[in-house]
């Protein structure tokens, strides 16, 4: 076997961890909630010298949040227990920039404890988010803030039940010295994997899941979990040594094809770590009175690009400052929801007999034959990820009277979803996959 051949065999191979694939398979649209003093006073990036009097969400309700994300199909809920300003939303005895001061139910209120037990209740996920960047914080910059964020970190980890999404970023900024802040994430995600062994880790670089390169919503045409350790230096390497010379010493998020062919051949090794695409249900991040929500048809098209391309959603809800949600973003999310439901819920081919024909060793072409002309909207194609993330490309076909035509045909990805909105009368159709990195193993094929 060519060293060519063997490094696409060892490419076929890489495989996702029990976390990641549970992530990937039974949370991959979940809500993020960004609550803070930013919320009363109107700013994206607070300063951190804000009066936690102000903090006072007097109809918080996260029942009703809980019900809300449900209505829309999503499967959980990451709180922005500390954002860039310090105040935390539990009662934690690090600092006195929390809610202990404000007078939300007289100092005694705890917002990350109120959550995570409407999660349990309405039986969705919980998770959070804990700001690296510290703009109270007096230790920020010197060697004592990575004590005093890993007393945080472990407060949230040990006392709010089961975690399923911890949340980080790179954000940073000068402390009081005016020195930036080195944070020592090996450490951070020691705590995570001591405390909660089975939950999945966001950072811009893994180790768990990875940022898409943007907060738009968009997504890349061929997305692969299998990526250059180079861009993920937190992942574990399942692969050593590069097919060409070379190096990836710039490999970054935004790249458009970080796990194409022509880029992963330059690697010293394969890791994978899958994407995930945040974005707000409206412009900004926290709470605007005068911003509206995105479209229904922005954000549907969001989510066939995010979860039916290969990524998690992380769809942002901001509350009011009466801890409510707005009525047109609770609005939005059941219309949302029941779009998602309206479109994937009557599988046509339920009753289809599919037919599996090898057409070498890394290409096949899968049969549909239906029951009766059908009208489609959707193709839906999941691979067997768990030993994999193989197909490169592939092509739909669908006939009529008789006749081939072509759907769609794209050098394209398929991972653990991917979603196809294409308008074809038909009574089959067929899925060929033209390069794969070793034997393709398609696990679903759902038309709608």
């Amino acid at each position: 076997m060519s060293e060519f051949l063997k490094f696409i065999e060892k490419a076929g191979k890489v495989v996702p961890s029990e976390r990641q694939l549970r992530h990937m398979k039974e949370t991959p649209f979940y809500a993020f909630i960004h609550f803070s003093p930013n919320t009363y006073t109107g700013l994206e990036w607070g300063t951190g010298e804000e009066d936690p009097a102000i903090f006072n969400p007097t109809e918080l309700d996260c029942d009703s949040w809980v019900e809300a994300i449900k209505s829309a199909g999503m499967k959980g809920a990451v709180i922005t227990a500390k954002h860039h300003d310090g105040f935390c939303l539990w009662q934690t005895e690090t600092t006195e920039h929390s809610i202990k001061n404000s007078p939300y139910k007289n100092g005694k209120g705890d917002v990350v404890r109120e959550l995570a037990e409407a999660c349990r209740k309405g039986g969705i996920e919980f998770g959070f988010y804990l700001s690296p960047w510290d703009r109270n914080s007096k230790y920020y910059g010197t060697d004592k803030y990575n004590d005093f964020y890993r007393a945080q970190l472990t407060e949230l980890l040990t006392n709010y039940g089961e975690v399923f999404h911890v949340w980080f970023d790179g954000a940073c900024g000068e402390g009081p010295d005016g020195k930036k802040q080195v944070y020592d994430f090996e450490s951070y995600f020691e705590l995570v994997r001591r405390y909660q062994p089975n939950a999945t880790m966001f950072k811009d670089d893994g180790p768990d899941i990875r940022w898409c390169g943007n907060e738009s919503g968009s997504s890349r045409a061929a997305e692969w979990a299998v990526v250059p350790y180079e861009l993920c230096g937190f992942c574990e390497k399942q692969t050593e040594g590069a097919l060409l010379e070379g190096e990836l010493k710039n490999a970054y998020n935004s790249d458009k094809d970080i796990g194409s062919l022509d880029n992963i051949m330059y690697s010293g090794g394969l890791v994978f770590c899958p994407s995930e695409i945040d974005m707000s249900i409206r412009p900004g991040w926290f709470y605007h009175p005068e911003e509206e929500p995105h479209s229904l048809e922005r954000l549907f098209k969001t989510y066939i690009n995010s979860v039916g391309g290969n990524t998690s959603f992380n769809l942002n809800i901001p509350p009011m400052p009466n801890g409510r949600f707005d009525p047109r973003d609770t609005a939005r999310l059941k219309e949302l929801g029941d779009k998602i439901r309206s479109s994937f819920g009557d599988n046509l081919c339920n009753g289809a007999k599919i037919t599996r024909t090898s057409l070498s060793s890394t290409q096949c072409e899968y049969l549909v034959e239906l029951d009766g002309e059908k009208e489609i909207r959707f193709f839906e194609l999941e691979e067997d990820i768990a030993k994999g993330q193989r197909v490169a490309s592939f092509r739909i076909m669908s006939r009529k009277n008789g006749r081939w035509e072509r759907v769609y045909s794209n050098y394209s990805t398929i991972g653990f979803k991917r979603i196809i909105e294409e308008h074809v009368c038909c009574d089959a159709f067929k899925i060929i996959v033209e390069a794969s990195r070793g034997e393709a193993l398609i696990s679903k094929i759902a038309a709608y």
